[in-house]
């Protein structure tokens, strides 16, 4: 997936901020924050890997589980006419709606991420 890095498991967006001149990643699905710099990819997973470790000492220490949990369950809201086209989709493939979703959304991630 693009401008995405994974670091021993944990994923990171990462975008380059041109006031700085410098790349930035933030770890996602953590109960925290966890952000990093650096001006290339090498220093990037470096420093992404330290802040990564002081997160999760930090959790250790505060007994905080380092990882969001989810339900596995959102809600979406849909134009209405989307919603019928979405059903009709759905039906043409012979699967129920959340699995017709449950399968494109999967198929739009890189693999491993679903």
């Amino acid at each position: 997936m693009r401008n995405t890095m994974e670091i021993d498991g944990y994923r990171a967006i990462v975008q380059f901020d041109p006031d700085i001149e410098m790349f930035r990643g933030e770890f996602v699905g953590l109960n925290g924050g966890a952000d990093f710099y650096a001006r290339d990819v090498s220093g990037l997973r470096r420093e992404g890997a330290a802040s990564l470790r002081v997160f999760l000492e930090m959790c250790e220490e505060d007994g905080v589980e380092p990882g969001r949990r989810y339900s596995g369950r959102f809600n979406v809201r849909i134009p209405s006419e989307l919603h019928a086209n979405v059903v009709v989709a759905a039906a043409a493939e012979g699967k129920s709606l959340n699995q017709w979703i449950t399968d494109t959304l999967g198929n739009r991630v890189a693999p491993g991420m679903a």
